[in-house]
């Protein structure tokens, strides 16, 4: 990690007079004396990190590694799959082919974003925004008069997909048009703090709550992925660097065994239908029914439908996507050991998710893709924030998704395995967020306010929302435009969403002059601007020589 040396120019003169180190840490002369141990101060990039972002694992290991983001992005996809496929009438068949073909878009859509996009390491996974839009667009043709349920199934199918590519083009335009960029130079730490806090902090639905769903499986994994990968590597020098990296394999590995066990004994044969969906291993289905080899391909269930009440709840969707990717690619520059994504890159960024999100519409895939934030929390629990690991795991997902019976194989770990792991990696990203305000005026009550009232709301407002959306995605916004009730619903249920309008609007209009010093603006200025600080570059620059054919107003 080279680079993080010339970010504490202005700490150095700390440096010069031996004799009590810690006094002379600020030149105003602290109450805090050195009996009371020392003060740190605010540092850019973290040190204690094994590899940031250029810096690469031997081969082995990055495989490992890249294998096990895949495994964690895989809960997403299938939970998913579970809610919305049986709800569009489709059978275990289709459940798998719709898996492949998330698994398959995902592992595009990752690999275009590392390369072109922010080039930071984040998994781009399905996004849960879309779900309540998906939820009305099958409502509205449940009733039709269809022959079977697999017809229902492709029909609904078609017209998410038609609905997933006009609602692309509102993000192509914001990000390539750099509206979303200009945007983002309205955040100061006292809003990103809030904002990447939430990202962690509002998924708390899918962690415990789901554990609970089949405690007996659940828990354990929990307090087996805290014991073994943080106090067994206490014990031996070999075991830290094995057990800091791997130690989230070996127990998925342990507990699946433990949960196959239980279910050929037998201990799930008289428990209710919803318990044995969550416990058993071979309830899903998916293995018989998954093909050996299939290539996902454009328009596999027909031509798309056009049709504009599912377009503008998908429209809102893609918004709320924008602003949750936005919030984890803050996170994810933090646990790579980068600078913050400048606005010419949050732009572009939002611009080929834009895009991400038509190639998802041509392929089928149910919902559209956003930054993965379970897969940045593995960043901050394994110390590797290199993009090469992140690179090679979408081999795994276009693998897994053109192999089937392989694919499935590991799509059958049961979901509270996966909502223990997330109870540990939504909490990284959620203390990511809290270190931001570090570059801000922690002790300004004018910031504690902002601060107080954008954490409150950005999870409070979400929760009113999804507690009063019924299953066919019905919110509490309920005036005879339907498309007006999906944008308002969706826009409404997203957490990073809601901070980021609360929190933006109040900390640029609560005396936003007077406080700039306060709010940390001259902090993050530099690195929103293109040229503003000398590492923007070394981050964030294209691969290769692409620069050099780029007309410099695209850049």
């Amino acid at each position: 990690m080279g680079e993080t040396h010339n970010h504490d120019h202005h700490h150095n003169h700390n440096h010069n007079h031996q004799p009590p180190p810690v006094q002379a840490a600020a030149p105003p002369v602290m109450p805090l004396g050195s009996a009371r141990g020392p003060l740190f101060p605010p540092a850019e990039q973290l040190l204690q990190l094994h590899y940031c972002i250029h810096s690469n694992p031997s081969w082995p290991q990055t495989v490992l590694l890249a294998f096990q983001h895949y495994i964690v992005m895989l809960g997403t996809t299938v939970m998913i799959a579970t809610i919305l496929v049986p709800q569009m009438g489709g059978g275990p068949g289709d459940k798998a082919r719709v898996i492949q073909s998330l698994l398959f878009t995902s592992g595009v859509n990752t690999l275009l974003q590392t390369l072109f996009g922010t080039r930071l390491p984040t998994v781009m996974g399905p996004s849960f925004a879309y779900i309540i839009s998906a939820l009305s667009a099958i409502n509205d043709l449940s009733d039709g008069n269809f022959r079977s349920e697999h017809e229902r199934f492709e029909h609904t199918m078609r017209a998410i997909q038609g609905s997933l590519i006009v609602s692309s083009f509102i993000n192509i335009i914001l990000g390539y048009g750099q509206a979303w960029g200009n945007l983002s130079r309205f955040f100061s730490p006292v809003v990103i703090t809030p904002l990447v806090c939430v990202v962690g902090l509002g998924l708390f639905g899918r962690g415990f709550p789901q554990v609970g769903d089949c405690i007996e499986i659940g828990l354990p994994m929990l307090i087996l992925l805290v014991i073994s990968q943080q106090y067994m590597q206490r014990v031996h020098p070999v075991a830290q660097s094995i057990l800091e990296r791997f130690a989230l394999l070996l127990c998925i590995g342990l507990i699946w065994a433990f949960a196959a066990i239980l279910t050929v004994a037998g201990a799930y044969n008289h428990v209710k239908e919803r318990t044995q969906l969550s416990c058993r291993i071979d309830r899903s289905f998916l293995l018989s029914s998954a093909p050996w080899i299939k290539v996902p391909y454009p328009f596999q269930w027909g031509t798309p439908i056009f049709r504009a009440s599912s377009v503008f709840g998908m429209m809102g969707a893609a918004l709320v996507s924008s602003a949750e990717s936005t919030a984890t690619f803050y996170a994810a520059s933090r646990l790579a050991g980068a600078t913050p994504p400048p606005a010419h890159v949050v732009s572009r960024s939002i611009g080929l998710q834009g895009l991400g999100q038509l190639f998802d519409g041509f392929f089928g895939a149910v919902v559209g893709h956003t930054a993965s934030v379970e897969n940045v929390g593995l960043l901050g629990l394994t110390r590797v924030g290199s993009r090469r690991v992140v690179q090679i795991s979408t081999a795994f997902m276009i693998f897994f998704s053109i192999f089937g019976k392989f694919g499935a194989f590991f799509a059958q770990i049961p979901l509270p395995i996966f909502a223990a792991i997330y109870c540990i990696l939504y909490g990284i990203v959620a203390a990511i967020g809290i270190s931001f305000i570090q570059f801000a005026n922690k002790n300004s009550m004018r910031n504690i306010y902002v601060l107080g009232i954008s954490l409150f709301l950005g999870i409070s407002i979400p929760q009113y929302f999804v507690m009063n959306t019924d299953i066919t995605g019905h919110g509490p916004v309920g005036t005879p435009a339907g498309w007006f009730n999906d944008i308002l619903n969706t826009i409404f249920s997203s957490p990073p969403t809601v901070a980021t309008i609360v929190g933006t609007f109040i900390d640029s209009t609560l005396e936003a002059r007077h406080s700039i010093d306060d709010r940390g603006v001259p902090w993050l200025v530099p690195f929103q601007r293109r040229k503003g600080d000398s590492r923007n570059d070394e981050f964030y620059s294209y691969p290769l020589r692409i620069n050099e054919y780029i007309p410099s107003r695209f850049l």
